[in-house]
């Protein structure tokens, strides 16, 4: 692995978490994980990075569920902190909330922009990569998303 994925998956970490030692046991255990299921990677599907950051992408998943299960499980060094409850980010509900509506707004578009969006957008591939799997040429991949996007967001907005 490149230092440059490991940087990768610890920036999306600390991001996704909001914590640098999070994040740290976040990228820990995505290449454990990658380690015990080395023999389930296919590289048709997909380069290395792309699959190490799907396993990442579950792994800070089932972190901020932990944490969402347990929120006052805090560590002895946030106790001397006075004020805020450690909270990462959103709660459950507001993911939820949101994975409706981005549900709700997908649907509005046609099938070919609707797979572009999810496979580049949402499970984060190279426009390339999503290329090869759909059998057209990159460009075509990039203009699919581009107008999918254009029409999210002349989409009228909810009050």
């Amino acid at each position: 692995m490149l230092a440059a994925d490991r940087g990768l998956l610890h920036w999306r970490a600390r991001r996704g978490l909001g914590d640098a030692g999070l994040a740290e046991h976040a990228v820990q255990e995505t290449l454990l994980r990658a380690w015990r299921s080395c023999s389930l990677f296919d590289e048709r599907r997909g380069s290395v990075r792309t699959w190490l950051l799907a396993i990442e992408r579950n792994v800070i998943i089932d972190i901020a569920r932990a944490r969402a299960a347990r929120p006052f499980d805090t560590a002895w060094d946030e106790i001397g902190d006075t004020g805020e409850t450690p909270f990462a980010g959103p709660d459950f509900v507001d993911g939820l909330i949101d994975g409706l509506l981005v549900t709700e707004l997908l649907s509005r578009l046609p099938s070919a922009q609707r797979e572009a969006v999810v496979e580049v957008i949402l499970r984060d591939r190279a426009y390339r990569e999503v290329a090869a799997d759909f059998g057209v040429p990159v460009g075509t991949v990039k203009t699919r998303v581009h107008y999918a996007l254009r029409s999210l967001r002349q989409l009228p907005r909810a009050a």
